[in-house]
C-alpha cells in the first residue's frame, strides 16, 4: 500500500512548524491576558467587600501635596 495520500515536503513541514509556533504564542498571550483580567477582577471583588466609609475617606495622597503660594512683587 502506498503512502501517497499524506506526504510532506520541506516547505510544508516549515509551514506547519511556523503555524505551531504562532499558535503557541497566541496561547501564551491569551493565558497572560486572562491572568491579568482575573487579578483585576479579584481586586474589584475585594473593593466591593470594603465598608462604604472607607470609600468616602479623604485621599491618603493629600499628605504628599505641598500647597504653597508664592507671591511675586
Amino acid at each position: 500500500m502506498s503512502d501517497d495520500y499524506y506526504s510532506e515536503n520541506r516547505s510544508t513541514n516549515l509551514v506547519f512548524w511556523a503555524t505551531g509556533q504562532m499558535a503557541k504564542g497566541m496561547l501564551y498571550a491569551a493565558v497572560f491576558v486572562i491572568g491579568i483580567g482575573l487579578i483585576l477582577w479579584a481586586i474589584y471583588g475585594v473593593g466591593l467587600l470594603l465598608p462604604e466609609e472607607s470609600k468616602q475617606a479623604p485621599s491618603p495622597y493629600g499628605a504628599l501635596v505641598i500647597d504653597t503660594q508664592v507671591e511675586l512683587a
